[in-house]
């Protein structure tokens, strides 16, 4: 009898077998035998002792003594391997549940499974693990070496992490083709044959796939299959299984899309917690405001007892709203007072599209007495009745601004931060941190944002519903993030949103915080961040398309690449420069993240060309990088800039302005930055500089900004930000 024809688990369950007990946690290897079988994962061939046996007198078996929560048999003796005799066998299994009982384990039967011959090579590692959990990016299978030296072997080849929403059983085979025990298995080492083919693996793989979703519909929460050896025939064969059942979170309720209409361009603006005292938080948010042009009567503040302050409307309380409900409600209030006032506009059921919780202690370190919790509660509940709610941001909400619209929501003097650009622009920036948000519009004033959120603490709103809501335009843009980490249902709705970014051509970026435990826990204390399993994560996020950057100075690049070219395509790069060591020092990061770009030999002769009419020929080799000394003045770099750009996707131009060739002053660096951001333009090319110099060069690096050309400080920061995308 071949494999795939052998009873499988739900013919021992008619067998005897211990029927499936939904409502314990606990999985036993018999129950677990019954869901591979679905899955047609090939488990061994068995029967409960004490029920019909399907094995003939002398045929080689395993018997295994089954207790509750006993993950690890063997430990506990109840493992033996003899020849079927029915008496030997209820000998052998009442020894077991003496040993199980008196380690404290409910007694639950004696499995008896056929002994599969098994193939190795050599003495290689031969045994594979395989296991399904259910996390907050869905379903994962993990796969690598099982065995009793899974762990050391799993340092030497890490364990494979496929998120199944968005990876298919073949993409899965691609990795495990590749990865060390995949390469033992398939012969692909010296000196071994091969013990199963790609064919064999594949088939596995798309079990389990269907396990995920048999363990799905049983309330699994986990499923693990340690050792996975291989048959005579090649086969992937489970010879032992165990899981667990857990109840399945609520189903996180996420805000209507309508809350990004309402930030970005608010017909009506209401704002609680505004005092006479010049400085204070919501006066501040308040002069903010006042720069929006809204129409007169349409800034209201909340303040019972008076009908005019500051020479604004006011209302008595939120349920004035309801007669007059406005897009944005901000709260400037103690926590407390906050939460009250939210909670009076939830039960009253209408008032405001969005609302902005500034105070920190809900749901954070400081929230000593459960707030949090009880908006979430709140919020739930009416959500899953169908009753309207608003789409909260924060707590922590800092603000969000809307350059091109003059609208800032922060509680930040305009006299602390630089001016933005209000031309307006594609890229967004989420951040769950306000001050990170406001050192990059420090930083990097002259970038034309089209959004920017500091979403907090994320109680409501988090990064996925904004992805969510940008993915339902035709042409939503880049999107920059800093997340220090997700809440519980959060990650999966970011991840999916994501891929629909990604396949609409937008690019998505994140820089992820706390990675270490001290950085987890400080961003726990403060926006209450949630920290789960970071490598599986990240690969979550990077199959979805999202970048990852490893330190804020790439974060910061590669934003400045997406402001002037939001659909930045992967390409090689060319580099032109009049620095020796840029070239060099660009060179060491160009590889396989970053390709650099080769000239073909029409471009060598042409480019030969330019540098003899720039009486650089004895000084400059035509060949990239491109370095072409002190001695080249503007022109040179325009001429050599034409040859290069067909060449290339991506050019970068480093200016080392210390020599007299390059006019660094007034007229001349603005004709020179004019000249080249239009020539990128005529042959719709990226192209950045970069102006490694001091403060003095201020003005220099200015007339690149205000041309549109993407400036950098170092070459490292440019290319990096390249390599990023």
């Amino acid at each position: 009898m071949s494999p795939r024809s052998t009873p499988s688990a739900a013919g021992a369950k008619r067998n005897g077998a211990l029927p499936a007990v939904a409502h314990r946690p606990f999985v036993s290897e018999a129950e677990a035998y019954d869901l591979l079988g679905q899955a047609d994962l090939m488990p061994p061939r068995h029967g409960i002792s004490g029920g019909f046996l399907p094995f003939q007198p002398g045929e080689p078996v395993v018997l295994k003594g089954l207790g509750y929560e006993v993950w690890h048999k063997s430990e506990l003796g109840a493992v033996r391997f003899i020849d079927f005799d029915a008496a030997q066998i209820a000998t052998e299994a009442a020894g077991m549940r003496a040993r199980i009982e008196a380690a404290g384990h409910e007694w639950l039967d004696g499995l008896v499974c056929e002994r599969i011959l098994l193939q190795r090579n050599g003495d290689l590692p031969s045994e594979g693990f395989a296991s399904l959990s259910r996390t907050d990016a869905g379903w994962v299978a993990l796969f690598g070496f099982g065995g009793l030296q899974a762990d050391a072997l799993a340092e030497l080849a890490p364990v494979c992490r496929w998120p199944l929403a968005v990876m298919t059983p073949d993409e899965a085979l691609v990795e495990l083709e590749a990865h060390l025990l995949g390469r033992i298995w398939l012969g692909r080492l010296r000196a071994t044959r091969p013990l199963t083919t790609p064919e064999n693996l594949r088939q596995f793989l798309n079990g389990l796939w269907q396990l995920a979703a048999i363990a799905e519909s049983e309330g699994l929460s986990l499923l693990e299959m340690n050792p996975v050896a291989l048959d005579t025939q090649g086969t992937p064969r489970p010879l032992d299984a165990v899981g667990r059942r857990a109840p399945h979170a609520p189903d996180r309720l996420p805000p209507l899309d309508d809350f990004l209409e309402a930030l970005r361009t608010p017909q009506r603006i209401a704002l609680a917690g505004v005092s006479a005292k010049v400085g204070g938080v919501g006066r501040t948010i308040l002069d903010n405001l006042r720069r929006y042009p809204l129409p007169k009567g349409d800034l209201v503040l909340i303040k019972p007892g008076q009908d005019r302050f500051l020479e604004l409307p006011c209302l008595p309380d939120v349920g004035a709203l309801l007669a007059a409900p406005v897009d944005l409600l901000l709260l400037a209030l103690p926590a407390v007072a906050a939460a009250d006032v939210l909670t009076t506009l939830i039960q009253q059921g209408g008032g405001a599209t969005c609302v902005g919780l500034v105070a920190g202690g809900i749901g954070d370190g400081a929230d000593t007495t459960g707030l949090g919790e009880k908006l979430k509660q709140l919020l739930h509940d009416t959500r899953a009745a169908g009753r309207w709610t608003p789409a909260i941001l924060g707590p922590n909400f800092l603000g969000h601004w809307v350059p091109a619209a003059l609208l800032d929501t922060s509680f930040i003097p305009t006299a602390k931060l630089a001016a933005p650009a209000t031309t307006g622009g594609k890229l967004t920036l989420l951040s769950q941190s306000g001050a990170f948000l406001l050192c990059r519009r420090s930083r990097q004033p002259e970038l034309p944002f089209g959004l920017g959120v500091a979403l907090g603490n994320q109680m409501d709103v988090a990064l996925g519903d904004v992805l969510a809501a940008l993915s339902h335009e035709i042409d939503p843009g880049p999107v920059a993030c800093y997340v220090e980490g997700f809440g519980p249902g959060q990650l999966a709705p970011f991840a999916r949103s994501a891929r629909v970014m990604h396949r609409l051509g937008a690019h998505v970026i994140l820089h992820r915080a706390g990675r270490t435990v001290a950085g987890q826990a400080a961003a726990a204390s403060h926006t209450g961040a949630m920290a789960g399993d970071l490598e599986l994560e990240r690969s979550l996020l990077e199959r979805s398309g999202v970048h990852f950057t490893e330190t804020i100075a790439e974060f910061d690049a590669t934003l400045a690449w997406l402001s002037a070219y939001p659909q930045l395509a992967k390409g090689p790069v060319a580099l032109l420069t009049n620095a020796g060591f840029e070239s060099v020092n660009g060179s060491d990061l160009f590889g396989p993240d970053l390709a650099a770009a080769e000239l073909s030999p029409k471009a060598t002769k042409s480019l030969s060309l330019v540098l003899e009419s720039h009486s650089l020929d004895g000084l400059v080799a035509p060949r990239l990088p491109l370095d072409l000394t002190p001695m080249a003045e503007e022109a040179a770099y325009l001429d050599a800039a034409k040859v290069l750009l067909p060449e290339c996707a991506v050019l970068v131009v480093g200016l080392v302005p210390f020599t007299r060739n390059l006019g660094t002053e007034g007229v001349a660096a603005q004709g020179f930055a004019t000249k080249l951001a239009a020539l990128a333009r005529a042959q719709k090319k990226p192209l950045a500089v970069v102006i490694d110099a001091g403060p003095a060069y201020g003005e220099y690096r200015a007339a690149f900004v205000q041309a549109g050309v993407p400036t950098f400080d170092r070459i490292e920061n440019a290319l990096l930000g390249l390599r990023v995308l």
